[in-house]
């Protein structure tokens, strides 16, 4: 799945996404850290996995998921 960042702390290393719906949806500082990134900006493109409705892992769009 696939959105874009709307917001980030740089602090807390959370923020939240929107997907191309419009939903929002939040992400931890350990779904921000299983991505591997060190931070995120406004309207970048990220690719987001899923463990129920809790996002997990964000990363790049040019990185690939971690396997489930």
């Amino acid at each position: 799945m696939q959105g874009t960042v709307k917001a980030f702390d740089a602090e807390t290393r959370s923020g939240s996404v929107l997907l191309d719906d419009g939903t929002e949806l939040p992400f931890d500082a350990e779904a921000f850290d299983a991505g591997g990134l060190r931070l995120a900006r406004f309207g970048q493109r990220v690719n987001l996995a899923m463990d129920g409705d809790r996002v997990s892992v964000v990363t790049l769009s040019t990185f690939p998921l971690p396997a489930p």
